[in-house]
């Protein structure tokens, strides 16, 4: 019976850390500070020097286009909307914004659709608690790693993500 049920928990607490990092309904805390963190803060861009911002989400866009969506998903085998915002901001811009869609819709503060710059947050509610989180890149187009073709730039003003536009937010 012991055995049984310590196999039980083991099974739970693999289960609960593949889902909960993910780009739904279920609120994440902020991701931990890692042992890198002091590292990354010394490398943080000036995110309002928009030019950089851009070519980084663009070289970022290069090496990840097509990566396959997963939920819960941190690696070039599969990334969620929320993990590869995560990692952009951490990776290349020198951020470290929360992993989940909930959290990441508080951070910062919010801005008006037609004051966007490369960079800032857009949050789609695409259910009744569902979210998805891309990052602005410039024209109306944003990059996110969407569920149906992986990592891509998408536009904005495409029939389904104009629909769907909750708000943006600038960290």
């Amino acid at each position: 019976m012991n055995r049984q049920y310590h196999q039980l928990i083991s099974l739970l607490v693999l289960l609960l850390c593949t889902v909960l990092p993910s780009c739904s309904m279920i609120h994440n805390a902020p991701s931990q500070p890692s042992s890198t963190t002091k590292n990354v803060a010394k490398n943080q861009i000036n995110l309002a020097n928009t030019s950089q911002v851009k070519r980084l989400l663009y070289q970022q866009h290069n090496h990840w286009k097509g990566t396959r969506y997963q939920l819960g998903g941190l690696s070039k085998k599969g990334i969620d909307c929320s993990g590869f915002t995560h990692l952009t901001y951490k990776s290349k811009l020198g951020i470290d914004i929360p992993r989940s869609t909930t959290s990441l819709s508080k951070v910062g503060f919010k801005i008006a659709k037609r004051n966007l710059r490369p960079g800032d947050l857009v949050l789609f509610k695409t259910g009744i608690h569902v979210k998805h989180v891309g990052m602005y890149l410039e024209n109306g187009k944003f990059l996110h790693a969407s569920k149906s073709k992986g990592v891509m730039i998408s536009s904005l003003d495409n029939v389904y993500w104009k629909k769907k536009f909750w708000h943006a937010r600038r960290i």
